[in-house]
């Protein structure tokens, strides 16, 4: 018999070394809802607890209606539905195609700033020896020395084995390595002019990029010191982001629609590396093709097809089709010439 569902906090099994785990953290405590964090892994998953269809960190165990709790993953929609279930200190903005920009933006942390991440994680080797026991420790605090050693071992071989899931290899190290050195310069832009991407306040987009940086710029040491040397702003962006409780929002916090152009690097930066990506990837998907290459930022791009992110680009399109006439048409001056553009043609 498991846990009950009850009127105390939300409850949830994550890791410090999953980037979702932490970007649903920050938002919750930014968003002042009750949680209890059950640190682990699906590998020794809290006892009693139900098992997700997808066995995805971080899983959020919702009341429901029979009185039980139900096992719930994928942090997009978790947000959203805590919107719902939570009035009050939104982080989606209410300007729709701002709102759409956010999702877009979201987007790209969520499903292109994972391959930096696992990137830097198991290809060099001094970030291999620092991931594997952290991640071992982790999730099993209390093994052995000996035991540690032997699954971090194994492990790492694991994960180093499955990075050309994620599209890294000798070819695309220097296109995924550029995009995150830009991506600092970038993001430094936007924290300096207005402390967030969307303005005074964070919205999800925000969070989603905090949460691969908690790996990028502070675990894994090779992308770390990158973000000491070149953006101790983005550096220090993190550690505030981390508890944003005491922040205070205001509707008029949202960037206006006569600002728009100061995201235009951002989106042309996503534009550069990540649309092509999306397309060619679904289109791949639609063809029945394990496997794609495409060229992105100049150089060869070959991976294993991803269904999920082909579903990704039919939401963002499905999205900025709901739209209506005029929100589409500020929607498509603000992409005009950044490559995101494609999206939506």
């Amino acid at each position: 018999m498991g846990p009950a569902a009850s009127p105390g906090p939300l409850r949830l099994m994550g890791a410090p070394g999953s980037p979702y785990t932490r970007k649903m953290i920050a938002l919750l405590r930014y968003r002042r809802i009750p949680y209890a964090i059950l640190w682990g892994g699906h590998q020794r998953p809290p006892e009693g607890y139900p098992a997700p269809k997808v066995r995805l960190l971080p899983t959020f165990y919702f009341p429901a209606d029979d009185g039980a709790l139900e096992a719930v993953v994928d942090s997009t929609p978790i947000a959203r539905r805590l919107e719902a279930d939570y009035p009050g200190r939104s982080v989606i903005p209410d300007d729709p195609a701002l709102r759409w920009l956010n999702e877009l933006i979201e987007d790209f942390a969520d499903e292109w700033l994972t391959k930096p991440m696992f990137h830097y994680r198991w290809a060099h080797q001094a970030d291999i020896l620092n991931a594997g026991p952290l991640l071992v420790y982790w999730s099993a605090p209390t093994v052995s020395p000996e035991e540690g050693s032997a699954m971090a071992v194994a492990f790492s071989e694991r994960q180093i084995g499955r990075l050309h899931v994620v599209g890294s290899n000798d070819i695309t190290a220097e296109t995924i390595e550029s995009s995150y050195r830009r991506l600092l310069g970038l993001l430094d832009e936007r924290i300096r002019d207005e402390g967030y991407v969307f303005g005074a306040r964070p919205a999800t987009a925000d969070f989603a990029l905090y949460g691969q940086l908690t790996q990028l710029a502070i675990v894994e040491p090779t992308s770390a010191a990158i973000a000491c040397r070149d953006a101790p702003r983005v550096r220090a962006w993190i550690d505030r982001v981390e508890d944003l409780s005491g922040l205070e929002p205001e509707a008029g916090d949202w960037l206006a629609r006569d600002r728009f152009d100061v995201l235009q690097a951002l989106l042309a930066e996503i534009g550069r590396v990540y649309v092509p990506f999306l397309l060619a990837n679904a289109a791949a998907v639609q063809a029945g093709e394990k496997a794609f290459e495409t060229d992105i930022d100049g150089r060869k791009w070959s991976q294993p097809t991803f269904p999920y992110q082909a579903k990704c680009l039919q939401w963002l399109q499905e999205g900025y089709r709901a739209l209506g006439s005029g929100d589409r048409s500020v929607v498509d001056n603000v992409l005009e010439g950044t490559g995101c553009e494609r999206l939506t043609a």
